[in-house]
């Protein structure tokens, strides 16, 4: 399950259903094979100031870490012991979210823009989309904590992967980011105690 936010405040955004995914063969965008997707995948970091619809976030979380099986127990990225335990928060202009994907929803933590937060590069207030990669330690008991370390920063990167591939078969602008304050993000976003930033990715159409 999704780590719910702890914060007990009333949040005045409301959840924000996405658009559903249809299981179907012809969902790989615009016909490409895979070779051609990994051919286009790049990091990009000039961003337009163009938004991204309710449609194209919703497959893009979907093949971030989307529920791909019917029996809802399996995800579109692995996990170390299918462990589940990276959470995807998305930093919007409208305020923070964290996507569910068992609900596919997207449900609101904060309804301030916290988009500069997520990173000290200059580009990043600017990026309609700011993904925040948090781990939440607790779902990988009992690991050791080097070892739940090093399983966080190995699944981020799985779903991190998957999100390069979608942007670049979307035609999407991305970069995964390391340079984050995390303990000053984390106190921003009121995470728990066991919860880390683990890394923060930006998504955009490219600037013209």
């Amino acid at each position: 399950m999704t780590t719910l936010h702890p914060d007990t405040r009333p949040i005045k955004l409301p959840s924000l259903p996405l658009v559903p995914i249809s299981f179907d063969p012809g969902l790989t965008a615009i016909g490409m094979t895979f070779m051609q997707v990994l051919q286009k995948r790049q990091t990009m970091r000039d961003f337009s100031d163009r938004e991204l619809s309710l449609e194209t976030l919703s497959r893009l979380l979907w093949a971030a870490f989307g529920i791909n099986r019917p029996d809802g127990a399996h995800r579109t990225a692995p996990s170390a012991k299918n462990a589940q335990e990276i959470d995807i928060y998305v930093a919007l202009a409208q305020g923070l979210y964290v996507f569910d994907p068992h609900a596919f929803a997207l449900h609101p933590i904060l309804k301030d823009d916290i988009r500069a937060a997520t990173g000290w590069q200059d580009f990043v207030p600017h990026a309609p989309v700011n993904l925040i990669y948090v781990a939440n330690m607790e779902k990988m008991d009992p690991a050791s904590r080097q070892e739940k370390k090093f399983y966080a920063a190995l699944d981020t990167g799985y779903i991190s992967q998957n999100v390069y591939l979608f942007c670049a078969a979307e035609g999407l602008a991305t970069v995964a980011r390391g340079w984050v304050d995390r303990p000053a993000l984390a106190k921003f976003m009121e995470l728990g105690p066991e919860q880390r930033v683990i890394l923060a990715q930006s998504v955009g159409f490219p600037s013209d």
